[in-house]
């Protein structure tokens, strides 16, 4: 079955993770310029986003192989990334956490083939 729409709504919410979290890179930056301590929490949690959007792009790769793999991939980058940076990853969010459950529970109907009702 072709899992075009799981496809790509995980690789949008992978990109606008990379925005989201570029996003917070740089708040944080300036957070550790304003507050002279050298760093910030928000640094930290910006790049945790970015392996998490980079999870959620594996993910969106792999769900025309391996769909449940894919989807379960999806899911992890979606509840990460809204633990990690809220405010900055909620629209990746939505779409990665769609496209995550469509991918774990839509069902493939190739396998009905030649089975008559």
């Amino acid at each position: 079955m072709k899992r075009t729409t799981e496809f790509v709504l995980g690789l949008l919410g992978g990109i606008f993770g990379f925005i989201g979290a570029i996003m917070a890179l740089l708040i944080g930056g300036v957070d550790a310029a304003i507050s002279n301590s050298g760093e910030s929490d928000i640094i930290g949690l910006g790049w945790a986003a970015i392996i998490l959007s980079i999870v959620g792009i594996v993910g969106s790769a792999m769900v025309k192989g391996k769909p449940k793999v894919g989807g379960i991939l999806m899911l992890i980058a979606a509840i990460g990334g809204i633990i990690s940076i809220s405010l900055f990853y909620l629209l990746p969010c939505v779409l990665l956490l769609i496209a995550g459950l469509m991918g774990v529970f839509r069902k493939d109907k190739s396998k009905n083939i030649g089975v008559e009702a």
